[in-house]
């Protein structure tokens, strides 16, 4: 079978905010069909594409009340068709976000299911008695904050939902719930689609005896992605979620896949240790065909951080083909998360040029390409629930989510004809694409540059890695397929740093996408925010 996925460089489209098609301010389908050149033009392999499935919009789209049909603010079945067959036309993959774990509390399945406890989908959600005392069964919590159950009082049950109240968790114990989603997975498939993103594949399962989740000890680690503003990383979420019956699940999403010729699914996962579980998931060739977790989408791009997640992915037993990202639509931008608030381009494409080089699938968010920085969205403008709630310790989502920048000019930067649905800042209007396209020295001509010279790399798209000792404050590693090596060394700091090698002789450097770094003698010297690419000598 075919395994594009393995080196391929996805770009992640989140519908709302990448081009509105009929001016009402919300990005579409037919916005996204009409800028598919332009992704295709970045050298990607393909695009994942955010929830466009009808919703009430409680999480933007990731509270499904309809698997199997578009939303009429993105459009219609018929445009995610030609949305398909566009990208296939440019040569691009599409896989699409698949919400598996829960439903809106508007899906016609929690209708049917709270409507009493003996109808046939009575058992379809989890629901639970509540303790004597009439509080909720157990001490779980949403990610969103607050306890993870409401009461619903036609089945005088409490109902579990990690997330919102207005997101009820499936219960995946039940066969036929199975069965249910994995037909609403086998509906893309037989459209044509490429893929999935499986949204919180680590949410599936919860423990049947419904086990109190104990206490994170004084100084153990937080997990990654969650804010330290948020009570949830209180807790050691040994329970509601990770279960180990998970994989069975996983399996049966593989066996489906694996009856249609090229398709892949990614995983998200999100816990205490994600890169570990990543690893989980994708070990073998019945799980998953490949993972990104949340290690490099927290507030830490030093070397050490960076290394530390790709030394513990490859410890990992089985084998597994890693993703990564370092910004999607959950967490800050990276050119400002670990950049900072002034990063200069320098930074961006540092981040960029790290991303392509490392050892799997790249995922890069909309955006990355122009280098945008996390946008300052007020109070009165967020949209994000979970930035409401979190307000002002934790800004939420929304500044990562602004509309994509067409253009400098113009009411509402060539996103839309209306009034956006979040702001579009300043900032983000003087790196537009137009701007950049006119720039041979832009973030996006090194977008571009970068990402031919990594498809025309067998090292990069599917050589094994190896950390490298000798990189000091640098990160240094290669990447080897076949008879071809590639030394790669990193700064991503704000300041100068070198680095002696061990084995300087082997090495003669080479141009690489274009960043500034000098190998003198044994010395490696590297500007802030440089890089340095060597091949061992003739």
């Amino acid at each position: 079978m075919t395994e594009w996925w393995r080196g391929a460089v996805l770009y992640q489209i989140y519908p709302r905010s990448f081009r509105d098609g009929d001016g009402d301010g919300v990005g579409d389908l037919d916005g996204i069909t009409d800028r598919l050149a332009y992704v295709a033009g970045l050298g990607v392999d393909g695009v994942w594409l955010s929830p466009f499935f009808r919703s009430p919009m409680k999480d933007y789209g990731y509270d499904v009340a309809d698997h199997c049909d578009v939303d009429p603010l993105f459009g219609t079945l018929a445009g995610f068709d030609r949305l398909l067959a566009r990208a296939h036309a440019l040569g691009l993959k599409v896989i699409i976000d698949m919400v598996l774990s829960h439903t809106s509390d508007r899906h016609p399945w929690f209708r049917a299911s709270r409507g009493g406890r003996a109808g046939p989908k009575a058992d379809w959600y989890v629901w639970a008695d509540p303790r004597p005392d009439g509080t909720p069964p157990n001490n779980w919590l949403s990610v969103f904050g607050g306890p993870a159950w409401t009461w619903d009082g036609r089945r005088r049950q409490y109902y579990l939902h990690n997330f919102l109240a207005s997101q009820p968790d499936l219960n995946l114990h039940n066969p036929e719930v199975q069965e249910a989603v994995l037909d609403a997975c086998a509906f893309w498939l037989e459209r044509g689609v490429d893929g999935f993103r499986l949204d919180v594949a680590n949410y599936y399962l919860h423990d049947p005896a419904l086990r109190d989740n104990p206490a994170r000890p004084p100084g153990a680690r937080w997990p990654d992605g969650v804010p330290p503003a948020s009570p949830y990383g209180m807790q050691v979420h040994r329970h509601d979620k990770s279960r180990p019956e998970t994989l069975a699940i996983l399996r049966r999403l593989r066996r489906l896949l694996d009856g249609y010729d090229g398709r892949m699914a990614v995983a998200e996962v999100h816990d205490d240790d994600s890169v570990a579980r990543a690893a989980e998931y994708v070990a073998g060739t019945d799980r998953l065909h490949t993972a990104y977790n949340f290690a490099l989408l927290g507030p830490d791009g030093g070397a050490d951080a960076i290394r530390a997640a790709v030394a513990a992915f490859e410890a990992q037993p089985g084998g597994g083909w890693p993703s990564w990202a370092f910004s999607n639509h959950d967490v800050p931008r990276v050119a400002s998360r670990w950049g900072g608030p002034d990063a200069p381009p320098a930074a961006a494409r540092l981040y960029l040029a790290l991303l392509a080089c490392l050892r799997g699938t790249a995922f890069l968010y909309q955006g990355e390409e122009l280098g945008l920085p996390e946008a300052a969205v007020p109070f009165e403008r967020l949209r994000d629930p979970f930035g409401i709630a979190l307000w002002p310790e934790a800004a939420g989502r929304d500044g990562c989510r602004t509309p994509m920048p067409w253009s400098r000019e113009g009411a509402h930067a060539g996103f839309s004809d209306g009034e956006p649905w979040l702001p579009i800042p300043d900032e983000h209007r003087a790196r537009a694409v137009d701007v950049q396209e006119a720039d041979p020295h832009s973030v996006l001509a090194f977008t571009r540059r970068l990402l031919a010279w990594r498809r025309e790399e067998p090292a990069l798209r599917l050589g094994a890695i190896s950390l490298r000792p000798d990189g000091g404050p640098l990160l240094a590693f290669e990447r080897s397929h076949a008879e071809r090596t590639l030394l790669c060394l990193f700064n991503p700091a704000p300041q100068p740093a070198e680095a002696t090698l061990a084995d300087a002789g082997r090495w003669q450097a080479v141009d690489g996408p274009g960043l500034p770094g000098t190998l003198d003698g044994a010395v490696v010297r590297l500007p802030a925010w440089g890089a340095l690419f060597a091949r061992p000598r003739e």
